[in-house]
């Protein structure tokens, strides 16, 4: 199988080979994810992403099938032909500037159980200028299906990053659609991850399958955990940190909390919340074209914690000069403000780690699903002074890796859509950790009391 994984900041191909108590996977081709300001709006170069899905499902060779994830909240419109009405706006925009989490009702959260995030989708539906143009709205790895098979539709995970999502009944919620003043028909028929949507004409024929499409769906079948009583923390550009529920929490403190209840792979609730991550350290880095990243996580390693900032002020959400911003907010919280590039990398990390335990705690104590273990995967999992740190903010032990979670959860969908797989999550995760090589981090100081249900 090839699955394509679109993040934020870069795009991949990844072939993977999947048997029984078999699974390898390796990387045909990386490119670039530039966003492109027009006009003062910024956009998502999507043509230059399918050229990319396709070149790298090209040099992947002979494949048995191919499933694209990507991020979430972000969707193409497409008119009564089934063209494009422009470049998708990326979701870092300004246009959904001045969102507020009551706009649309008090029982938003109630229906769709998503966070207040003022990027949404339906914060930027209300914003948007060309609906009256549109006859289909497509999230974007939905879109590049459509490219491939002539396949309309909604995958399930991605389409609940929408908020406009019943995430009790899975279906669309026909009321909310209507305050937003969409056309009924503008929403595309849902379908679950597994689904074969069709061939690609344009890729000798190969199937094109539903996967978890919302990438974090896809690293969350991807994590290697044993038993039920872990979290998770899918860490990139965001850290997505939360545990895998039956059922969604629409708790009033919930939505105080700004938990999101996404929908998963079999019926799965992904309970988790958004911590800003790792955009905060590349966007330092593309402020230092000189640094070395390695260089710079070792010198932070060695320094002593002395400033703590909230990753997720607002402050830190756009694209600039994001050193400057890290030094104003310690000024403004009475932190000591970093005098060298390390003492910035080092604060950033500490952050996260704090932050990543609030959202572990906060996790466990709204959802009364306790956990044992922290499971860290995605480009974080590299990050050993931030998977250490948050095995000590924690008192969890942290298990890092895969790194590449998303694609392996990706390939093992299609494997069992295929029928080179048997089994539920459990069946798929065992493979994972038979497979693929993990680091365990234990909290430095085992006397401190542990996130849990205890601290309730």
């Amino acid at each position: 199988m090839a699955a394509a994984d679109l993040g934020a900041a870069s795009g991949r191909v990844i072939a993977g080979r999947v048997g029984p108590g078999e699974l390898s996977i390796e990387e045909c081709h990386r490119f670039a994810n530039r966003p492109v300001r027009v006009g003062g709006t910024l956009h998502w170069d999507i043509l230059d992403l399918y050229r990319g899905v396709l070149d790298g499902v090209r040099r992947a060779g002979e494949l048995d099938g191919v499933g694209i994830d990507a991020w979430g909240v972000d969707y193409g419109l497409l008119d009564a032909d089934g063209a494009l009405l422009g470049n998708p706006v990326h979701y870092r925009d300004g246009r959904t500037a001045d969102a507020s989490a009551d706009r649309f009702g008090p029982d938003l959260y109630a229906v769709t159980g998503i966070q207040f995030l003022p990027f949404n989708t339906i914060h930027q539906l209300a914003a948007e200028r060309r609906l009256e143009r549109a006859h289909r709205l497509l999230m974007i790895p939905d879109l590049l299906a459509y490219w491939l098979t002539g396949s309309v539709g909604a995958e399930l995970t991605i389409a609940s990053t929408t908020q406009l999502l019943d995430v009790r009944a899975r279906t669309w919620a026909p009321s909310l659609a209507a305050r937003v003043g969409l056309a009924p028909d503008l929403l595309p028929p849902l379908r679950d991850p597994g689904t074969v949507l069709g061939t690609a004409a344009d890729l000798d024929g190969t199937p094109v399958i539903a996967v978890g499409s919302h990438d974090t769906a896809s690293a969350v079948v991807g994590v290697p955990a044993e038993g039920e009583r872990f979290a998770y923390i899918s860490c990139g550009t965001w850290s997505l940190v939360g545990v895998e529920l039956t059922e969604p929490v629409l708790t009033e403190e919930s939505r105080r909390a700004n938990f999101t209840n996404e929908l998963g792979v079999d019926g799965t609730v992904r309970y988790l919340r958004n911590v800003m991550g790792l955009w905060l350290l590349e966007e330092c880095l593309r402020a230092w074209p000189d640094a070395d990243r390695g260089t710079l996580l070792a010198e932070a390693a060695g320094l002593p914690a002395r400033s703590v900032i909230d990753p997720d002020d607002p402050v830190f959400l756009p694209p600039g000069d994001m050193p400057a911003r890290v030094a104003d907010a310690c000024r403004r919280t009475g932190q000591p403000v970093p005098a060298t590039r390390a003492e910035t990398v080092r604060c950033i990390v500490d952050s996260l780690a704090q932050a990543h335990r609030r959202a572990v705690s906060a996790a466990v104590q709204l959802s009364g699903h306790d956990v044992d273990v922290i499971h860290v995967v995605g480009g974080g999992a590299r990050n050993t002074l931030l998977c250490q740190l948050t095995a000590d903010a924690c008192g969890l032990p942290v298990i890092a890796g895969p790194v590449e979670a998303t694609a392996l959860g990706n390939v093992l969908v299609q494997a069992r859509t295929l029928g080179a797989l048997d089994g539920d999550l459990a069946a798929l995760r065992a493979l994972v950790r038979a497979t693929q090589p993990t680091t365990r981090y234990e909290p430095a100081d085992q006397r401190r009391h542990p996130v849990g249900l205890a601290e309730m």
